[in-house]
């Protein structure tokens, strides 16, 4: 969700830049003029957009002003005020223009101006979400390409470990011979085969790894799906973790357990990736 969008023309110029979130937030900085446009430009954004958090800026373009014009009423109302204080202080003598058209009121924005530079916002804010909305694209097609490359290897280590703990009560069996060998003890077959029946059960982990096929099935659903995926991602990613912890704390055999950690690096960095994700 980390990209830039930029459009204008010789009135307006818009930068936009969004940033991970989990949600949509917009922020627009707007002058004056402009603030009634905000909830319409909210609209268009969030029509385009998502997810992360967008900052808009509007400002003018190089060498364009929007021109105020005079206020009759109120520049009458002032000269007014100020001929009664000459006569009140017998004082004469010219007026300053420049103080007169400070005053508040005596200037005001020229609406047909004003429309002018607001159509002119209206116009280049789709632009420039088209702009950043392009930019996503780009980034996205290239996360899209690195996620399923993951996913690829997060199968390939869940097929290893899968072949591993086929044979996983055998290792066991042999383990605890060697055990009661070392220690010299005697000890009933039958009590032995329990222990290693107990502790297979204990440590199987098929269920987990079908499970994460079946994750890793739906993430690359939602690859291909036409609709935003990066709160599915997300979510899928919290799974994948879920059962990949699960299988490094069942793990009895030391390649699984580092097949586990394997795992959970990798899932880790889909994680990492599915928040750039809209």
């Amino acid at each position: 969700m980390t990209a830039f969008g930029r459009a204008g023309d010789d009135l307006v110029d818009w930068e936009i830049r969004s940033v991970n979130h989990r949600y949509l937030e917009i922020s627009l900085r707007l002058p004056e003029p402009f603030r009634d446009l905000e909830q319409a430009l909210r609209d268009v954004a969030a029509s385009r957009l998502r997810r992360g958090k967008v900052d808009a800026t509007l400002r003018l373009a190089r060498q364009a002003t929007i021109v105020p014009r005079l206020n009759d009423d109120a520049f009458a109302e002032v000269l007014g005020v100020v001929d009664d204080a000459r006569r009140r202080l017998g004082q004469s003598g010219t007026v300053d223009a420049v103080e007169l058209l400070r005053w508040p009121g005596v200037m005001q924005d020229d609406p047909d101006n004003v429309a002018r530079f607001k159509e002119a916002a209206r116009t280049s804010f789709v632009l420039a979400v088209d702009d950043l909305f392009a930019h996503r694209n780009s980034e996205g097609a290239q996360l899209d390409a690195l996620l399923r490359e993951r996913l690829a290897d997060v199968e390939r280590v869940a097929a290893a470990v899968r072949e591993l703990v086929s044979d996983q009560a055998e290792a066991i069996r042999d383990r605890l011979h060697k055990r009661v060998q070392e220690l010299g003890a005697r000890v009933e077959i039958d009590r032995l085969e329990q222990e290693v029946a107990l502790l297979a059960q204990k440590s199987d982990v098929f269920e987990e790894l079908d499970r994460l096929d079946i994750h890793v099935a739906e993430a690359r659903r939602s690859l291909d799906g036409e609709e935003p995926c990066g709160r599915r991602l997300d979510f899928l990613t919290q799974e994948m973790n879920r059962e990949a912890n699960t299988l490094a704390a069942k793990s009895v055999l030391p390649d699984a357990a580092r097949l586990a950690v394997d795992l959970k690096v990798l899932i880790d960095q889909m994680r990492e990736q599915a928040q750039n994700i809209e």
